[in-house]
């Protein structure tokens, strides 16, 4: 009703534009956070930790959101899972690879103002108490921690084996915290892996997983890493007949190498022009010519990067498959083109 009326007095704009001047998070148009603490983990990594404002929903341990940073002017989008327990407020656990993840480890201050999409993914803990096996490499544990984070201090009869791999202990996030939270919960068994003087864990055969976590058959098992860790213990899962036990999330998506030809890339609205190989994606050609593409999880999995395509035809770099349909929407951080393509972007 306030609202409404103090629309008289602010027209042609809305009042929730002055509103956000004010605060931030009042927004009705766009979602935001504002950074309450900016924490340093190890080497090239920060926990940014962030109050959200309306439209956001409580996040479940284990899911992610999009995040969007302003550089140079022009706003990017990237994924990141939130490390924070479920029903707390958010956080992310970033390491700086990447022009976006470098931004936000060595620019972020508290106060400043995160753009947000709700959270999602279905890379979460089961419904029923069941044991559990965490494998994760690298960042790959940061979905993982909000789930330790989640269940092992509120559940007296939690069973989690984490066995985490990186290069160096002080490569090892959270490394304090976990040794930490397996002294105080006998249900909690963390393995550390470095891969420096260890060497990977050896999934051609089961006997380096039976010497880490005798019963990993029986437990509901969770992996998160590097893709070739996933392939790894997917095959594994699979040719000893408990692939529906395990459940996998991953931070990249397989493309093929060489999937056509390549060609030239029309974008009509931006009156711009891009040669591309066959193995570059559009949303990179487009990048690359300085077209402002939308985009949020280059992966293939959050559908923000979708325009519709005008004319020509493009290979889908995970399957192989075509389109040439004319005002199709097509994902262009998964596609390339064949031949000359036009784009309405």
């Amino acid at each position: 009703m306030a609202l409404s009326a103090a629309s008289v007095f602010t027209a042609p704009r809305h009042p929730q534009d002055f509103l956000q001047l004010v605060n931030p998070l009042s927004s009705a148009r766009q979602l935001r956070g504002v950074v309450t603490s900016v924490t340093p983990e190890c080497s090239g990594s920060v926990t940014i930790a962030f109050r959200p404002g309306r439209g956001w929903h409580a996040h479940e341990a284990g899911q992610y959101a999009r995040i969007g940073v302003e550089i140079d002017g022009v706003r990017q989008w990237r994924s990141y899972s939130l490390s924070a327990p479920a029903g707390q407020d958010p956080a992310i656990t970033v390491t700086a690879v990447g022009r976006v993840s470098r931004h936000l480890v060595e620019s972020t201050r508290v106060g400043d103002v995160l753009f947000l999409a709700p959270p999602q993914g279905d890379f979460l803990l089961p419904t029923g108490p069941r044991p559990l096996l965490m494998l994760t490499a690298g960042s790959g544990i940061t979905p993982v921690m909000s789930m330790i984070r989640t269940l092992v201090p509120r559940r007296p009869d939690a069973d989690v084996v984490l066995i985490h791999s990186a290069r160096t202990p002080q490569d090892a996030l959270f490394r304090a915290e976990l040794a930490t939270l397996a002294a105080d919960h006998d249900g909690l068994h963390v393995v550390h892996r470095y891969t420096a003087t260890d060497g990977r864990i050896d999934f051609t055969s089961p006997a380096d997983l039976d010497a880490l976590c005798p019963d990993w058959r029986s437990r509901k098992a969770y992996v998160c890493g590097p893709a070739e860790l996933l392939d790894d213990a997917s095959q594994m899962w699979h040719d000893h007949h408990v692939a529906d036990a395990l459940s996998v999330e991953r931070f990249e998506t397989a493309l093929l190498a060489d999937a056509g030809a390549g060609g030239r890339v029309v974008f009509e609205k931006s009156d711009k022009e891009a040669v591309a190989d066959g193995s570059t994606t559009l949303l990179e050609a487009g990048e690359d010519a300085g077209v402002l593409m939308p985009h949020g999880c280059r992966m293939g999995i959050c559908r923000s990067c979708l325009v519709p395509l005008r004319a020509g035809q493009i290979k889908d770099l995970r399957t192989g498959e075509t389109h040439a349909d004319e005002g199709e929407l097509i994902q262009t951080c998964i596609s390339a083109p064949c031949g000359t393509v036009h784009l309405d972007v």
